[in-house]
């Protein structure tokens, strides 16, 4: 018989938390609050700090300022076994010479459970991540999705407030990919776990988060949810870091009231200002806002690539206000390069942002 898991979220706050390694500032003070239960994704390029910010929540690394709290308790000065989080490591780290059931159990007997009753728990882990009857494998018998779910079991196993993720999914192929961060969301949702996950990947993020922290340069660009993110960005570098993105630059003709009068070469827009003045102003389009039209007013445009990509094509259009990549459906009757078309933007996909 196996023993249930006893599985709870916690908040986690960051009040001020920053890191220096000398002169160097690796994360610059901030403020986060994670909710209990949620999953948030630090999300950024390569060096903007997301690592070191989760290996500071971990008690990995420790903070040079400001203060730290889980569940209310303040963990700063605390080492990481005494904080309660368990870490899921990109390279797995499972031990080959071990049984899977072993592996998941290490950390249970390391603190001294006896041997059997952690067996039982790690049992229980297995079952949960759906890898029950594997016990008796050992970690080369297994493939690199079931390796990350044994490196998840082991991590559940010790039944921690806060489940940290780092890269979990980098060493698989796309489409093992896109069925993990499935399972590794429907897990958070079904136990209610609070689980901070760092990743480069745009569409993992998307696919997984109840909200998303883009950071740039060790500071916060821009926090929310994922929708927010996507068709509200703050910026244009976080208009570009979230999905596909044209970036280019029209005029805000006039202002009524929320709205603006936006030109964009011969294309005439109604737009909400979001915070702009009269003036050229930055504009992000997004692929799939772009449309051929029937109609003689819109964008002036001509193809200069069109590829195939089974369902749908893709497009390079040549404008007067820069090129514009864009997603069709008309995978049946592709456009030719070289032919000149009209383009409707659809006012959802078109976001006037600062730089």
């Amino acid at each position: 018989m196996t023993l249930p898991l006893k599985l709870s979220g916690a908040e986690v706050r960051l009040a001020g938390i920053g890191k220096r390694y000398g002169q160097v500032t690796a994360v610059k003070p901030l403020d986060l609050v994670i909710e209990g239960g949620t999953l948030v994704t630090l999300l950024g390029p390569s060096g903007c700090g997301k690592t070191t910010l989760l290996r500071m929540i971990a008690g990995l690394e420790q903070a040079t300022e400001g203060r730290l709290f889980i569940g209310g308790k303040d963990v700063t000065l605390l080492p990481a076994g005494e904080r309660n989080v368990s870490m899921v490591f990109q390279s797995y780290a499972l031990f080959p010479h071990m049984s899977v059931l072993d592996n998941v159990a290490y950390g249970l007997v390391s603190s001294g459970i006896r041997k059997r009753d952690a067996h039982a728990k790690a049992e229980a882990a297995l079952e949960t991540v759906g890898l029950k009857g594997f016990g008796g494998r050992l970690p080369s018998e297994m493939s690199g999705g079931q390796q990350q779910r044994v490196a998840v079991a082991r991590a559940l196993v010790l039944e921690p407030e806060v489940l940290l993720f780092d890269e979990p999914l980098s060493n698989l192929d796309a489409r093992l990919r896109r069925s993990m961060r499935e399972e590794i969301r429907a897990l958070q949702q079904r136990l209610g776990l609070t689980v901070v996950y760092v990743t480069h990947d745009q569409a993992e993020a998307l696919a997984v988060s109840d909200k998303i922290v883009v950071m740039r340069n060790a500071e916060i660009a821009q926090a929310g949810t994922p929708e927010e993110l996507y068709t509200q960005p703050g910026n244009v570098f976080v208009a570009t870091f979230m999905g596909e993105a044209n970036h280019v630059r029209g005029v805000v003709e006039s202002i009524d009231g929320a709205l603006a009068t936006v030109k964009l070469d011969e294309a005439v827009l109604t737009l909400p200002h979001r915070g702009t003045t009269p003036g050229p102003v930055d504009i992000v389009i997004r692929p799939e806002a772009i449309r051929i039209s029937n109609s003689p007013v819109g964008l002036p445009a001509k193809v200069a690539r069109a590829t195939y990509m089974g369902s749908h094509t893709e497009y390079h259009f040549a404008t007067a206000a820069g090129e514009l990549f864009a997603v069709g459906a008309d995978r049946l009757k592709r456009r030719a390069p070289g032919e000149a078309v009209m383009l409707a933007l659809d006012p959802e996909g078109v976001v006037l942002v600062k730089p």
